[in-house]
């Protein structure tokens, strides 16, 4: 029976640019292959705390079938199913600065923008367990990547 390893991959804020390599191991091409199953992001705003301090980095890892069927379940979806967004955002977001507890009540107070953003993370790490994505310039018709992370000036 072989074992899979598993490991997490969590970067202080700000990251500093080096993004670990999805499946690549540290220990070289002899050990297993590692599954990354938390990702870094910058918000474009930022979420604004009571305090008035704004977090804009932070981890989400990956959801699990029961983050998926959880919400379903929850009165405040049941009453209005946009909400649905918000429950599963919550349950998956591991880290906002410095807030480590995130909860429906953070994610209801996020700037639109950044809802959207992180919604559309929250389908890139799920369907393609990566956080870039390929792009094509729409004047010289070239392809290449972006990583929907951001982390440093200039990048989305």
């Amino acid at each position: 029976m072989r074992r899979r390893t598993v490991s997490h991959t969590a970067l202080d804020e700000p990251p500093d640019g080096a993004e670990p390599v999805p499946g690549a191991d540290p220990a070289g091409p002899a050990g297993p292959p590692r599954l990354q199953t938390e990702f870094s992001f910058e918000l474009p705003r930022g979420y604004v705390d009571t305090a008035g301090t704004v977090h804009r980095y932070g981890t989400m890892r990956l959801a699990t079938a029961r983050d998926e069927l959880a919400p379903l379940v929850d009165l405040r979806v049941k009453d209005n199913p946009a909400y649905l967004s918000v429950v599963l955002l919550s349950m998956v977001i591991t880290r906002l600065g410095t807030v480590t507890d995130v909860r429906a009540e953070h994610v209801e107070r996020f700037f639109a923008s950044d809802l959207a953003f992180l919604q559309d993370f929250y389908r890139q790490v799920n369907a393609e367990g990566h956080s870039r994505a390929a792009v094509t310039c729409p004047h010289c018709e070239s392809g290449f990547e972006v990583d929907l992370a951001g982390g440093r000036p200039g990048e989305s």
